[in-house]
């Protein structure tokens, strides 16, 4: 291979590098804790028993950015001058869809711990992961006399799967006083997902991680206004195929609520992310980015009856904005709950 052909196809494999393993921050820019996941009725805990859920999340997001990588060789083990540098820039457009449905199956105890209702539950995501990349890179070797050769190139990269996630448990439990409602949620990721170091998207994660939420909601009966809110921590293990540690990131979800009926709600849900440590790790090459991202967007709760069996729904839809090293889109959520037996919602 010619040195201008190694250098052209050097800027474009570090391009995609530069997408893959960090252009956006957290680990193929995403976060084991589902954004948007918790609005309404956040800080309220279901009476006892057991309940299936189905929780469905579409998103289409676009991201940018540009990045640089240099490099000096020299000899090793020798004080001499550098052989010379290298420097390559890359410009990244990544265009990523998702369609994931989580199963859930919690279980609330009959009795009460430290006055309050206590529940435990698994989480088990499957679905759709798809992302394209352009990539335009150039790259430019200078020597010691100062004589620079450079070359440029573009690529597109594309990769999809449609798999089975990580596993996750949760145990939560809430209190209750008058108009008041809150509630303490954990939850642990378990890495045994579909994950793949060649493949630009895992359903997986390969990392272990934890989360930790508390959630309030405010709920006047005799108005129907509703107001909750939900600000929690998720702590990354390091993901030891690609030695890459995701920081310690921060969510907070919000919604205000109109209750028409015991039935129907229509309000506002929103939510801001932001990383509060920065990537670390051989596998993060960019350094110790931060991501950031916002949301808003309508919200609708309906509650029916199949017979004598009660179903809970929500939907939801949310745009991003303000995205700093994230990308930025669309996620629409629907979420169908029907209880198995021993409760139905407060």
């Amino acid at each position: 291979m010619k040195s201008g052909q190694k250098l052209r196809y050097r800027a474009i494999m570090v391009g995609a590098l530069l997408c893959a393993g960090g252009a956006y921050a957290a680990e193929e820019g995403k976060s084991v804790y589902l954004l948007g996941v918790t609005a309404s009725m956040a800080g309220m805990t279901p009476p006892p028993g057991f309940y299936a859920s189905s929780f469905t999340y579409l998103y289409n997001g676009v991201g940018s950015g540009d990045a640089a990588l240099s490099r000096t060789f020299g000899q090793a083990g020798v004080t001499l001058p550098s052989f010379g540098s290298l420097r390559i820039n890359a410009g990244v457009k990544a265009t990523a869809n998702v369609g994931l449905d989580v199963l859930s199956l919690l279980w609330v105890a009959p009795e009460k711990v430290m006055g309050g209702h206590f529940g435990v539950g698994v989480l088990a995501p499957f679905g759709y992961q798809g992302v394209d990349v352009d990539i335009k890179a150039r790259a430019a070797l200078t020597f010691p006399n100062g004589t620079t050769l450079q070359r440029g190139g573009r690529a597109r990269i594309s990769d999809e799967t449609f798999a089975m996630g990580d596993p996750l448990l949760t145990a939560f439990i809430g209190w209750s006083s008058g108009n008041f409602h809150w509630k303490l949620s954990g939850l642990v990721n378990i890495p045994i997902g579909s994950y793949a170091k060649p493949d630009l998207v895992n359903i997986g994660f390969n990392r272990w991680a934890a989360d930790l939420t508390g959630a309030l909601t405010w709920l006047d009966p005799s108005t129907g206004f509703e107001i909750s809110v939900a600000p929690g921590l998720t702590f990354n293990g390091n993901n030891p195929t690609t030695n890459y540690k995701t920081g310690t990131e921060f969510h907070v979800e919000a919604a205000v609520m109109q209750h028409f009926s015991k039935s129907f709600a229509i309000g506002l849900a929103g939510y801001h992310y932001r990383q509060l440590t920065g990537d670390s790790g051989s596998g993060a090459v960019l350094g110790a980015f931060k991501g950031e991202v916002s949301a808003i967007g309508p919200n609708l709760t309906y509650n029916f009856q199949i017979g004598k069996v009660p179903v809970f729904t929500s939907v939801r839809w949310l745009h991003e904005f303000k995205a700093k090293n994230r990308l930025a889109g669309d996620a629409a959520f629907l979420t169908v709950t029907v209880p198995l037996g021993g409760g139905s919602r407060h």
